[in-house]
């Protein structure tokens, strides 16, 4: 595990306050940050002297906490997003090993903090990362209910889900809850929902989105309602910001580049384990990675707006998945540098 830990520093935090803010997007957070933490208000978004509802606030507070402890810089605006792609790792370390064991939830780490998408993302200052790691954390501790019996595992599962939508609205909540309901009745116990827990956490949930979304509509009334749910949702989803980019194969070639280097490896194996009519049938585990890695680009892919990093809530179940294949076919395979010293260190 220190293994991976130091593979996140080296790979997210080093040199990353070399990297200038001159993305559009980027400079849109960075400046909206710096605006708050002048007017001194933590609640309402502003941007060049107007308010404005494109995202909600959570990751606004990791910029200004940041700026408030390193000083306005490029390496405190890329911290949170640094951190919270170690956090990412770390968590699919964490449920690879419960799932096929430890050498491949080090994998799993591994192959995630070394993808090509990921890595740009844990230096992009935009709300991706966190929504990953919230949503991911969301669909573990549902899962970690579920298989092991343990229903109170439901409450994180729902404060993580009512961190997502704090990150990013609506889909925070409706994305996973819709893997939950495909991979119960995939089950065929879809009335494993039918608990207090469930009525509790729901309860939990409702509080943590209240913290902003409550006073957001109190101070700011139709303007917030209309101009976040309506165009940074709805339209978002109906009507496409770059139509050349609304085809059916987008995410498949997003997935293909994301994981580089690793699907060139593994897809092939993939494709020939296929050919040869080699599948079986998936245990508990595999089935909820398989509806987590398909519902995710699915669902996005009916979306009207696509963007690359819409689709990165998959890169966990996908990364285990990949890990569970080079585990299977022997450590010696993923002819990756990193990944050999990894799986050979004593230290995990």
């Amino acid at each position: 595990m220190l293994m991976l830990v130091a593979l996140c520093v080296l790979m997210f935090f080093l040199g990353s306050s070399l990297l200038a803010v001159t993305d559009p997007t980027e400079c849109n957070y960075v400046l909206t940050a710096k605006e708050m933490l002048a007017a001194g208000d933590w609640i309402s978004p502003r941007i060049y002297g107007n308010y404005w509802y494109d995202k909600p606030i959570f990751f606004y507070w990791e910029l200004l906490a940041a700026f408030s402890l390193l000083g306005i810089n490029e390496f405190a605006a890329r911290f949170f997003p640094a951190v919270f792609g170690t956090l990412g790792v770390m968590l699919t370390y964490f449920f690879g090993a419960r799932l096929y064991g430890r050498t491949a939830g080090i994998m799993a780490g591994a192959i995630l903090a070394t993808s090509l998408e990921y890595w740009y993302i844990a230096h992009a200052i935009i709300t991706d990362m966190t929504l990953f790691v919230s949503m991911s954390a969301s669909l573990v501790c549902f899962y970690l209910a579920y298989s092991r019996e343990r229903a109170a595992y439901l409450y994180p599962a729902f404060a993580a889900a009512g961190i997502a939508v704090l990150t990013k609205g609506p889909i925070g909540i409706c994305l996973p809850g819709l893997i939950i309901l495909i991979f119960l009745a995939w089950q065929r116990d879809l009335g494993y929902l039918v608990r207090r827990e469930t009525g509790w956490g729901s309860l939990l949930f409702a509080v943590i989105v209240s913290i902003w979304y409550v006073p957001m509509a109190w101070m700011h009334g139709t303007d917030f309602v209309l101009s976040f749910l309506g165009v940074h949702n709805v339209l978002r989803a109906t009507v496409s910001e770059h139509p050349m980019l609304d085809v059916w194969y987008y995410y498949l070639l997003v997935f293909v580049a994301g994981f580089l280097p690793w699907s060139l490896v593994v897809v092939p194996g993939w494709l020939r384990r296929l050919h040869l009519g080699g599948w079986r049938s998936p245990d508990m585990g595999t089935r909820f990675l398989l509806v987590w890695a398909i519902t995710v680009p699915v669902v996005f892919q009916c979306f009207a707006t696509k963007y690359i990093t819409y689709t990165l809530p998959y890169m966990m179940p996908i990364a285990i998945l990949f890990a569970r294949y080079f585990d299977a076919h022997g450590c010696a395979i993923g002819r990756e540098p990193v990944l050999s010293a990894l799986c050979e260190s004593p230290m995990h």
